[in-house]
């Protein structure tokens, strides 16, 4: 029996016990937060004066008191010690995108030959792991090793569980020694500071003196693939670059559409919901969960946070599906694209801002052309997003997501704006100089007298739109599903930064320091931004032969690929933009140019090499050995005087001589190197990955003919639907 039988063997002999939870006696709403050292456990165990200076840091960005460390630090301990922790660890986010962690243990032994538990405000403050191993794109030289953690208050520390003890986790910032930022945090709260700044002014024209912390706000939503584990050890691609580099269609995909919102199974659900209490018990808001389009894909939604937590809170939501699968013998694949030919997964980011006392300021209300203020942060968006939307694409630029953005399930790679038939109504308005309406939302009569009469809101979704408005916030649907939201978020803060601050500017020109003139101001920088930047807004199907066309016409950026996107790092206009607002140096963004190319040539190169290493030592003999079944039953129909069709037999073998050719050809390429990377980087894009779709092309043909139990590798059938 093949490694393929022997895994649908395995899963269908499966007794695995999916009752994990005793949910009868403790609800999982009950345990929400009960591993967060959160603002609720601060106030009972901090004195007042201390925990009023720490809440001002978090609600407020301001600068934290050393002075507090150590008894925040001696609280937090005894909290995590309580919880049976043993370890502390500070947690940080570098720039592959992936969590790091260095651990401590609190034991410190004392003269008496026993132990102590200790944790100062020092080591809370700040921790030092080793940062040569980290990509720093030019930063530091592998000999410089230091690097410095510091403590994030804004994001609160929290308890991991293992089945053998737990982990106090600090979230921390990472920097270099020379004070680089070589992680995605940092630039987060960067990039936060300068968008409340420049918010505050819009604020201030319209009368709010309140100075409450502008914060941009995040829910990302998660799709992900779940396989069973056992067909892991069979797929070396998925093992080594988290895809399927092979694999002909299924008969049946998603052509039905019946598994979207479709009925969750047993096994998954069960899953599901020890994901969510595990998510619950780090604070995490985990609100929506379903099927999604493909067989075998899911997703999970959180509610709104402020975007340094929704970051460090999406780290883990990752970690935990990938940590859970695992005890329900599945495999979780975050891969953009980890099956040909079915969708894909994304992470939609939904993005808004607003603070305490406006509550969301990307709420138009029933009547937006009376609502100048939403009208002017929302021209900020469309001026920031058309001005830079160079910068938009390259933060979600990598190879993984290469394979999504453009196909019909995601998309394209031209960045553009949905706003619906209500906002562009307004904007039409706006230019022609006169608003003085709106599209109203209304009442759906359903046509069934049991059912209520529905509100239907003004206008509808678009689901094409990599960037669209969905009545309170804008939805960044191009964000890849593995992908770190730090990156877009960051670009985000600081692009719309940058417009509010034109735009606040431009007002404040035109009112000449006379405030009854800020209605005729607002309207006249409108129509100004309006008239600029309304080429970006586009309502129409986003996957069309039209609209590439079209975006062509009004000279929209078409960036297809990773190398051409991250190009956009390296501009002037990039290096103007995040060094103007101290969000990052031109050091900085420019390694993180290197650190992004170089990643993109590293994957391109595992997959090629496994792409060879498959076709060689599995795939090729398979095919080899039904050759010779072909041919020894023909000899044998030939001595018997018997005709035979030796058509199949012909097939095979020229199939398996042009798998031979398909990887001589791409091990050729593979072996001509170039030392320069954005070089290098057009070669995986233009000769590695078409030379591993050739011997893909070959490979999945001989899925088709090879005879079933001579083929190794589970097929798509058997891998998306057997569960």
């Amino acid at each position: 029996m093949n490694k393929r039988m022997l895994a649908i063997d395995a899963i269908n002999s499966s007794t695995l016990d999916q009752h994990t939870i005793n949910y009868k006696d403790e609800n999982s709403i009950d345990v929400f937060g009960d591993n967060v050292f959160s603002i609720s456990v601060m106030k009972k165990r901090l004195p007042k004066d201390i925990f009023k200076s720490v809440q001002a840091t978090i609600e407020n960005f301001t600068e934290l008191d050393p002075a507090i460390a150590d008894v925040v630090a001696n609280a937090m301990k005894d909290w995590a010690i309580e919880k049976c922790a043993t370890h502390y660890a500070h947690v940080f986010f570098p720039l592959t995108g992936a969590t790091a962690e260095k651990h401590d243990s609190f034991l410190v032994p004392d003269l008496s030959g026993k132990a102590i538990a200790e944790f100062s405000g020092v080591t809370l403050i700040q921790g030092e792991p080793d940062a040569s191993s980290f990509p720093s794109g030019g930063i530091r030289q592998t000999f410089e090793a230091r690097g410095y953690t510091a403590w994030d208050v804004t994001s609160p520390a929290y308890i991991m569980e293992n089945p053998n003890g737990a982990t106090l986790c600090i979230p921390t910032a990472f920097v270099s020694w020379t004070g680089e930022a070589l992680d995605k945090k940092t630039p987060i709260m960067r990039s936060m500071q300068v968008f409340n700044k420049q918010a505050q002014r819009i604020l201030k024209l319209f009368g709010d003196d309140s100075e409450k912390f502008v914060a941009s706000t995040c829910g990302a939503e998660q799709e992900y693939f779940l396989i069973d584990k056992n067909f892991i050890t069979a797929r070396p691609d998925i093992m080594a670059s988290g895809r399927t580099l092979f694999g002909a269609p299924s008969p049946k995909g998603q052509e039905f559409d019946d598994h979207y919102f479709g009925a969750i199974s047993d096994r998954v659900l069960a899953f599901m919901f020890e994901v969510e209490r595990e998510l619950y018990k780090l604070g995490i808001p985990a609100k929506t969960r379903h099927n999604e389009v493909a067989p075998g894909q899911f997703e999970v939604a959180p509610v709104f946070e402020t975007a340094n937590l929704a970051t460090d809170h999406q780290q883990l939501v990752m970690v935990t599906l990938k940590k859970i699968a695992k005890k329900f013998n599945l495999k979780c694949l975050l891969h953009e694209k980890p099956f040909a030919g079915i969708n894909g997964s994304g992470k939609h980011l939904n993005y808004s801002f607003g603070n305490e006392s406006q509550g969301n300021l990307l709420d138009p209300g029933k009547t937006p052309h009376k609502n100048a203020q939403f009208l002017v942060f929302c021209a900020a968006v469309i001026r920031g997003v058309h001005k830079y939307s160079k910068i938009l694409r390259a933060v979600i630029a990598s190879a993984g997501n290469d394979h999504r953005l453009g196909a019909n399930e995601a998309p394209p790679a031209i960045i553009s704006i949905f706003l619906g038939e209500q906002l562009t109504d307004v904007l039409d308005q706006i230019k022609k100089g006169c608003v003085v309406s709106s599209k109203e939302a209304g009442i759906m009569n359903v046509g069934v007298d049991t059912l209520p009469k529905l509100p239907r809101d003004a206008g509808d979704r678009n689901r094409t739109s990599p960037f669209a408005f969905t009545g309170n916030r804008f939805e960044f649907r191009a964000v890849g599903s593995e992908q770190s939201i730090a990156g877009p978020i960051v670009a985000m803060n600081t692009i719309f930064a940058d417009s509010i601050n034109y735009i606040a500017t431009e007002i404040e020109n035109y009112m000449n320091g006379n405030p009854e003139k800020l209605n005729e101001a607002v309207q006249a920088v409108l129509k100004k931004v309006v008239d600029e930047h309304d080429s970006i807004i586009f309502n129409g199907d986003n996957y069309t032969d039209f609209w590439q066309e079209e975006a062509a016409k009004r000279e929209l950026p078409n960036l297809k690929t990773t190398p051409e996107a991250l190009l956009a790092f390296c501009e002037d206009e990039a290096l103007e933009l995040f060094d103007k607002y101290n969000v990052l140096s031109n050091i900085e963004l420019k390694s993180r140019f290197e650190i992004y190319l170089e990643q993109y040539i590293l994957k391109i190169f595992v997959e090629a090499k496994t792409t060879i290493e498959m076709a060689s030592t599995i795939i090729y003999p398979s095919a080899v050995r039904y050759q010779t079944e072909l041919a020894a039953s023909c000899l044998k129909m030939k001595k018997l005087d018997i005709d035979c069709d030796n058509s199949v037999l012909s097939e095979v073998s020229v199939l398996i001589k042009n798998l031979r050719l398909n990887i001589v050809e791409l091990e050729t390429i593979l072996s001509q190197k170039n030392d320069e990377p954005l070089a290098e980087a057009k070669i995986c894009c233009e000769k590695i990955i078409p030379a591993m779709l050739e011997v893909r092309k070959t490979v999945d043909m001989l899925e088709t003919v090879v005879a079933d139990d001579l083929w190794d590798l589970p097929v798509y059938q058997e891998m998306l639907f057997i569960k």
